[in-house]
């Protein structure tokens, strides 16, 4: 299934799309969040549309589309989890995940406008496959344990400014929290529809040029792997969301290193979970 958020900015409507038909969810639940995942939400919304019982929302077409969960408990990202990426970066392939956090009010619908912070001089672009917690981890005893806990799969956008991020003080969080800096979405795409989060390509364009092009199986450490690595450390909860890493073609890999400046546009897409399409305008 797949999950929506539909409507103005703080009026967002949840909703399942089935066959290109939006029901809306209002009588199951207020809205897409860590409370409605952790209560079988996923199969009550499918013993009630077996049983007709989900109204159709009429005008979903018309409506914006919000990032299809609440802002999150938390954002945990992982850096540098593919091979060329790192190398474009001139960075050490980790032996263990990098592991940094965001600020979960970064998240905004997936074709919003974000924001380039100001005195910014080089805001960049991470295609990203997000994966939202269905079920409390911790301690897991190994990483065939993690999928059990994933609620599902989100095209997830990890904004980054890289001088922030590394030549003001060393610290990621800074560089990665600014306004708006995590679009998400279209939809929330439950796990059972996603055979092998290990297979999908990812791809991203600036202006119309297309600057990303990979796939998840080049990941050093698998989604199962990542959510095994964090248990360990800190408790996931039902509605986090955790940001696996990016392939290559980043503006800070590029030899002309094309940061973003007000008035460009960023298309990004992952297979099975959808496209978004961004502004980027000046704070």
């Amino acid at each position: 299934m797949r999950f929506a958020r539909l409507g103005p900015v703080g009026q967002e409507i949840p909703t399942v799309e089935v066959d290109g038909t939006s029901y809306d969810l209002r009588s199951l639940t207020s809205d897409i969040d860590g409370a409605f995942l952790s209560s079988d939400g996923v199969m009550r919304t499918r013993d009630a549309l077996a049983s007709g019982g989900l109204p159709e929302l009429a005008d979903a077409r018309s409506l914006r589309i919000g990032a299809p969960l609440v802002p999150p408990g938390k954002i945990v990202c992982i850096g540098l989890n593919y091979r060329d990426h790192a190398e474009e970066t001139h960075a050490d392939i980790p032996t263990e995940p990098v592991v940094f956090m965001k600020d979960p009010s970064t998240i905004v619908g997936p074709n919003d406008t974000v924001y380039i912070p100001r005195a910014s001089v080089k805001t960049d672009w991470e295609v990203e496959l997000g994966v939202v917690i269905g079920a409390t981890a911790r301690y897991l005893e190994s990483p065939a344990d993690a999928r059990g806990h994933i609620a599902g799969f989100v095209l997830s956008h990890d904004v980054s400014e890289r001088e922030f991020q590394i030549e003001r003080g060393g610290q990621w969080d800074k560089g990665k929290s600014c306004e708006t800096f995590n679009p998400l979405g279209p939809c929330l795409v439950t796990a059972d529809e996603i055979v092998d989060p290990q297979n999908l390509g990812l791809r991203l364009w600036v202006n119309g040029t297309q600057r990303q092009n990979g796939t998840t199986a080049s990941m050093i450490f698998g989604v199962d792997h990542v959510i095994w690595y964090l248990s360990q450390f800190m408790v996931l909860r039902p509605g986090d969301l955790i940001n696996t890493g990016t392939p290559a073609g980043v503006a800070l890999g590029l030899p002309e290193h094309p940061y973003l400046r007000a008035g460009d546009v960023v298309e990004l897409e992952i297979d099975q979970l959808g496209r978004a399409r961004q502004e980027f305008v000046q704070a």
